[in-house]
């Protein structure tokens, strides 16, 4: 009899060939996994070559989720289950898994060429290497082609269908409904019936392996999690960027245009938005990266939303482009969705590596505004408020984002209209005997006038040659230039008033503050989180606006005793805070390709708390 057990939290890995659909299997396990309550946290790795040699470990693709029965902020460190399709899936991942995780092979795929390719001298099923794992060996490969035996599909089309057979194993091992994936099924095949019902036989055969094969002696069940009321959909980083710049056309009526070349880990904002035709988005893929920047800027300047989003080399180029952007001072976002460099590097591992290129990377005195998610959803956020920010302050605006915001994967509360942001957006319009001052500027936030081309009255010259103040006519005046880089200076540093207090999460003051930014959020929020339930005096703040710093910030790093900074680079932001408050920020870096582990941080936590002295009493 099979046992049923309740667990909290489970950790999947799903990994496989290139080929072998494991993306699809973890997205569909995912979207189940949301859509039974669990909260859900997901992360591809896939290699960066199109078509890796079938069967070796650089081919290998994989697809962790976790999910739990309350709310989580990643994708869990080490898997509890291990689907491997193939040796090499195994080589490649076992050094992630604990000691008594589970593994389900495919042991059909276990022979002596598989085994070859993968550098396997002896098969692991059969030398006693897995003695410290829960092994079960299935026969997915045989199993599936029995059961599509009679489909009519060729030989290659039944492989194909192999990882559904995986997936209805997993639905049955952690009671999962089978019904929503059949209606996707359904409907992403609808063209090929054939296919389709051959899909549908795999998941329904690799369920009813688990059910009735009596290999496995219990099934779990994770309940749904305690997430606040409201309608969820599963979102990844990018496409909520994608959705969060429609908001902002929506909400603002202007049209949103978006340049792009392809670029991993960047290209899927591309896609997604690229489907939005019918609510006036113009998608535009340009012949390179200065071509996606330029056509932005020009749409910037014609009046629309200008949006071009790149990865880190492709940000380089744009660079001259951008300093344009901000000598001509129109409202721009640029997405940089960062990943490993430098120059091509490891195009699908995450890195936090651009924030100085962001800050600095353009000749002359060029300052812009740079906004970070912290989490998948947080980046529909982070979208609005770039574009609200681009356009009450009339400048351009990055938003770094990174690989694993980009294709990570969590719950997503969709927003009631009424809660969005009100952005205003007011055209300069003509006054009858004034003349036209392009740069005359908002007393306030120092923005100037956003004046469409083609309205009578508004006739101006524009360029990248320095402009008169006010009267915006090219000027070659020294102190008027001066004056001009001091007037964009403090334009961007008046934004900090524009921003939300920065919070800290736990005490406002004490003996350590871990500070983060962008896609550390996960694991710092868990470490901090379990330190402060065994009593520890640790408090955790999260940027999301990196320049300007929020206006309170520097009160709140003189608080502690120790600040403390894990970031995936060599310690940029750590670099631009000692600079700008006097703060000794002791840093934590590693740039591996791979996001921080919750252990790992919350080991580096504990090691600093007991070096840290106690607070003082203020």
């Amino acid at each position: 009899m099979v046992e049923r057990k309740e667990l909290s939290r489970v950790t999947i890995r799903f990994s496989g060939d290139s080929g072998d659909g494991m993306q699809l299997a973890g997205t569909h396990f995912t979207n189940t996994s949301a859509l039974i309550g669990n909260d859900v946290s997901s992360l591809p790795a896939f290699p960066a070559e199109i078509r890796a040699p079938a069967g070796s470990v650089p081919g290998v693709s994989s697809f962790q989720i976790s999910f739990a029965n309350e709310d989580i902020f990643t994708p869990g460190d080490q898997p509890d289950v291990l689907v491997a399709m193939n040796p090499a899936a195994l080589a490649a991942n076992l050094q992630d898994l604990p000691r008594g995780a589970t593994i389900i092979v495919n042991s059909d795929e276990f022979h002596a060429a598989s085994l070859k390719k993968a550098s396997y001298a002896v098969s692991p099923l059969e030398d006693g290497s897995l003695a410290g794992f829960r092994v079960f060996e299935v026969p997915i490969t045989s199993m599936n082609e029995r059961t599509l035996a009679e489909t009519g599909l060729t030989s290659q089309e039944v492989v194909r269908c192999k990882n559904f057979f995986a997936l209805g194993l997993m639905y049955w091992l952690f009671n999962r409904p089978t019904e929503p994936t059949l209606r996707l099924i359904a409907e992403k095949f609808g063209r090929r019936q054939d296919l389709a019902n051959a899909n549908q036989l795999a998941l329904k055969a690799g369920h009813a392996f688990g059910e009735t094969a009596e290999m496995f002696s219990e099934h779990y069940v994770v309940r749904p999690a305690n997430l606040e009321p409201g309608t969820y959909r599963n979102i990844t980083g990018n496409s909520a960027i994608a959705l969060g710049c429609l908001a902002v056309s929506q909400i603002t009526g202007l049209p949103l245009f978006y340049g792009s070349y392809p670029i991993t880990p960047a290209s899927e904002i591309l896609h997604e938005l690229s489907r939005f035709k019918q609510f006036g988005v113009k998608t535009f893929q340009a012949e390179d990266e200065i071509a996606a920047i330029g056509s932005t800027i020009g749409a910037a300047f014609g009046g629309a939303l200008g949006l071009t989003g790149t990865s880190g080399p492709g940000f380089a180029l744009k660079g001259e482009a951008l300093g344009m952007a901000v000598m001509t001072e129109l409202p721009l976002v640029v997405v940089n969705v960062q990943r490993a460099g430098p120059s091509t590097g490891m195009p699908t591992r995450t890195e936090q590596a651009d924030l100085l290129q962001a800050m600095f990377g353009r000749n002359g005195e060029s300052p812009v505004a740079v906004v970070a998610p912290a989490t998948p959803a947080d980046c529909f956020n982070m979208a609005v408020e770039a574009f609200r920010i681009a356009l009450r302050h009339m400048t351009p605006v990055v938003l770094l984002s990174d690989g694993y915001l980009a294709n990570g994967s969590e719950p997503w509360r969709i927003p009631n209209a009424a809660d969005l942001p009100r952005i205003d957006v007011q055209h300069a319009e003509a006054r009858p005997g004034e003349v036209f001052r392009p740069y005359a500027r908002d007393p306030e936030s120092l923005a100037r006038p956003w004046a469409v081309p083609g309205t009578p009255g508004l006739e101006h010259r524009l360029g990248t040659l320095e402009k008169e103040d006010g009267s915006g006519k090219v000027s070659y005046d020294g102190e008027n230039h001066h004056r001009m880089v001091l007037l964009r200076a403090e334009k961007i540093a008046r934004i900090a008033q524009d921003v939300p207090p920065q919070e800290v999460w736990g005490a406002e003051e004490g003996r350590v503050l871990v500070l983060g930014w962008g896609s550390t959020f996960g694991a710092l929020r868990s470490a901090v989180q379990r330190h402060r339930r065994e009593g520890r005096s640790v408090s955790h703040a999260h940027l999301r606006y990196l320049n300007p710093f929020p206006a309170n910030l520097g009160q709140i790093l003189g608080r502690f005793e120790r600040v403390w900074l894990p970031e995936i680079n060599l310690g940029q932001l750590a670099l631009l805070l000692r600079a700008r408050f006097l703060v000794d920020v002791r840093g934590y870096n590693r740039v591996a390709g791979r996001p921080f582990g919750i252990n790992e941080i919350y080991e580096q936590i504990g090691q600093l708390y007991d070096a840290a002295p106690s607070p003082q009493v203020r």
